[in-house]
C-alpha cells in the first residue's frame, strides 16, 4: 500500500538538511529503483524553487511499503531524522486516485 510520509522541519535546520542529504536521498532513490516512490520532496519556506537561505519547512514523500508498522520505522530511519532536520513526522495511508 502506499503511505504518504510528511515530515516538519525544526526552524533553522538548513544546515543539518544540507549535510545529510546525500544520505537521504540515497534511500529515496533505493526506493525509485525498487519501482515502490511515487513521489518526493521539500517544502520551500518561500515560493521559490530555491529558497536558498529561507531554507525548507519540511517533506513529503509518498511511497509503498508492505504495511504503516514498515513505513513508520522507515520514516524513523530516515538521515534527516537523526541528524535532527524532522520536529514531527506523520506517517498515514494514502489512496492514489489520480492521474
Amino acid at each position: 500500500m502506499w503511505f504518504s510520509i510528511v515530515a516538519k522541519d525544526h526552524p533553522g535546520s538548513l544546515d543539518k538538511r544540507l549535510a545529510a542529504r546525500p544520505a537521504h536521498l540515497e534511500r529515496l532513490h533505493a526506493l525509485q529503483r525498487e519501482g515502490r516512490l511515487l513521489l518526493a520532496g521539500p517544502f520551500p519556506a518561500i515560493e521559490s524553487e530555491d529558497p536558498g537561505p529561507a531554507g525548507f519547512t519540511g517533506s513529503l514523500i509518498v511511497a509503498e511499503f508492505p504495511s504503516l508498522a514498515e513505513a513508520e520505522a522507515w520514516a524513523a530511519a530516515d538521515p534527516f531524522a537523526a541528524a535532527g532536520v524532522y520536529a514531527a513526522v506523520e506517517v498515514r495511508p494514502f489512496r492514489k486516485t489520480l492521474p
